[in-house]
């Protein structure tokens, strides 16, 4: 039962690492492409 519990945190612990990555690298992606949108609409309204 205890190996089983040590499992059960080490799975916890993983997919809060994992999630905490995917969440960032989202932000972060959608960010640039904002930045590139302002860009590109700059460079056409100009």
């Amino acid at each position: 039962m205890k190996m089983l519990k040590s499992i059960f945190k080490f799975m916890m612990v993983s997919t809060l690492i994992v999630g905490g990555f995917l969440v960032g690298g989202t932000v972060f992606a959608a960010k640039k492409i904002d930045k590139t949108g302002d860009k590109l609409q700059d460079k056409i309204y100009q």
